[in-house]
């Protein structure tokens, strides 16, 4: 009798377990393709309705550019100079501005590319891994990425920034009060790299029979951030992979 209780218990709690386990798709990004989006989607409300529709004081932000740029074949590089108008149709005041900076993905000191991972090998020590770590750190600069030469307002007034890795944070002078609207302007340039070394969406491929260069430029100007009413600033690091934030 203890044996056939002590089997019938088993049986209820890998029943119970399995009943649990409501991962019915693995393959998928959150595991159940028939579970409700209520826990994944935000609360409806005046913004946004429970349709997806935009709320009756629903609201977006708008940025206007005026780039002039400069492709140098020869040195491999560009250069642009862009004014941007940043409208603020959100009900707050916006006291920072967040710019994305994609190009320093291909920067070794300035990327994003923490989350990448690579197959430690099986002999591992802590005096190697220590190694690896400060060769990593004292690696010379590769002068890839976007570098800032001039940041101001449309009146020639110079901005507070700081660059963080793929990001750079615009101080405005004063709060961007709400339906106001800020004027900058930046110039900039950067390294054109390699697509058969670096990879990405955007570089040049050298056709050496030709003695040409393909130059297929993406990503290619600092671009504002989006700021929205559920979330507030995005301002993840770019990484260049679809699948990360």
């Amino acid at each position: 009798m203890k044996l056939l209780f002590t089997a019938l218990l088993l049986a209820a709690t890998t029943t119970a377990t399995f009943a649990q386990d409501i991962k019915n798709n693995p393959g998928s990004n959150h595991g159940n393709k028939f579970e409700q989006l209520g826990t994944i989607l935000t609360t409806p409300n005046e913004q946004r309705t429970a349709s997806g529709a935009p709320g009756n004081k629903y609201w977006q932000q708008r940025a206007d550019y005026n780039i002039k740029c400069e492709l140098d074949e020869k040195n491999l590089k560009l250069t642009g100079t862009e004014t941007v108008t940043y409208f603020n149709n959100s009900p707050d005041p916006l006291t920072y501005i967040w710019i994305q900076l994609d190009e320093n993905e291909h920067n070794n000191k300035n990327n994003a590319a923490y989350p990448t991972n690579t197959a430690m090998p099986k002999g591992a020590t802590v005096p190697g891994l220590e190694l690896m770590t400060a060769r990593d750190f004292n690696a010379a600069d590769n002068g890839n990425g976007v570098v800032i030469t001039k940041l101001t307002d449309a009146l020639g007034a110079k901005l507070k920034y700081t660059v963080n890795k793929t990001m750079m944070r615009i101080d405005l002078p004063t709060a961007l009060k709400p339906g106001a609207q800020f004027t900058f302007v930046a110039d900039w340039t950067y390294k054109i790299t390699d697509r058969n070394v670096f990879n990405g969406r955007g570089g040049y491929e050298y056709f050496a029979e030709d003695g040409n260069y393909l130059f297929t430029m993406a990503q290619w100007y600092p671009r504002l951030c989006v700021y929205s009413d559920f979330q507030g600033w995005q301002n993840h690091q770019f990484t260049g992979k679809g699948s990360l934030p």
